[in-house]
């Protein structure tokens, strides 16, 4: 980047490390930190709308739906969750392919499945062999999306169902009382006010989120701790330009600062939060801000 990195070798230790952090793979380093806080911002709300629809699957009156409901929270919550990452994309990512085999490879008589194998048509595979690298780098992403929202769905639906749970009966029985139907009351009694109940759990949940972004490097994208790991161990042989020894400790003592300041952000944005959603509120915390304010 640096007119002066032409012969990294002749340069004093300040330059050299200008360059050394300006390099290409650097900036790909750089990069996946942004990698992170967008996986961050897509699966943050589409694990809450699926925890939301199971929250409402597990009240349901309908048994199938409820039952549905109940078996998504307990099944995902019982399992390891490397287990289920490492299946979700496996499974999602052949089940993409096998819906596209059906519509494009009607014709096609060999058996998909041979043995360990998983074979469809060339028109079939997702991505397709010719695509440009960056469709698969999306597509990986895409399948970590939705296997982190399905995982920590499950979560939020747990939190949210006790949410729910503990809104007072009273304050339903008024509005009913006052002539709202049961989708009114739902919708302008019961979601309302489970957020202040709802909040501590998926304020930790949003904390386990947070800590689970290493697992990106598992499910094969390249995140910051594929990176810190790459850059860090990197020898002579690799990078000729900047030979150095072992410096995988001050890559991720880099990850430990940025998650720490991370969920430090996220505890001051969460506090402020509650005290919003609690404030005039017959909880704990609206008690306490009314007996701050109280001459």
């Amino acid at each position: 980047m640096f007119s002066f990195c032409t012969d990294p070798s002749v340069l004093p230790d300040w330059q050299w490390m200008a360059c050394y952090l300006t390099t290409g793979k650097h900036m790909g380093f750089y990069w996946s930190f942004l990698t992170v806080l967008t996986l961050l911002a897509i699966t943050a709300p589409a694990s809450l709308a699926m925890g939301f629809f199971g929250a409402i699957s597990a009240r349901a009156r309908v048994a199938p739906l409820r039952w549905f409901g109940k078996g998504y929270i307990s099944i995902v919550r019982g399992v390891p969750d490397i287990a289920f990452f490492l299946f979700f994309v496996i499974a999602l990512d052949q089940g993409f392919e096998w819906m596209r085999h059906q519509v494009l490879c009607p014709d096609w008589t060999d058996p998909i499945r041979q043995g360990n194998d998983f074979l469809v048509c060339p028109d079939a595979k997702l991505p397709l062999g010719n695509a440009a690298q960056w469709i698969h780098e999306v597509y990986g992403f895409s399948l970590a999306v939705m296997t982190f929202a399905i995982v920590f769905g499950a979560f939020a639906a747990n939190v949210l169902f006790g949410a729910m749970q503990a809104v007072p009966r009273a304050q339903l029985e008024t509005a009913e009382a006052y002539g709202m139907s049961e989708r009114q009351t739902f919708w302008r009694i019961l979601v309302p006010q489970m957020w202040v109940y709802a909040l501590p759990g998926l304020g930790n949940l949003w904390m386990v989120l947070i800590k689970a972004t290493p697992l990106l490097f598992l499910l094969g994208v390249e995140d910051i701790v594929y990176w810190a790991r790459e850059l860090g161990g990197a020898k002579t042989a690799r990078f000729t330009d900047y030979p150095h020894g072992d410096w995988r400790m001050w890559y991720f003592f880099a990850l430990l600062v940025f998650y720490l300041a991370f969920t430090r952000v996220s505890e001051i944005v969460l506090d402020r939060l509650m005290d919003k959603l609690t404030h005039g509120q017959a909880t704990s915390g609206g008690e306490a801000q009314r007996k701050a304010v109280a001459p």
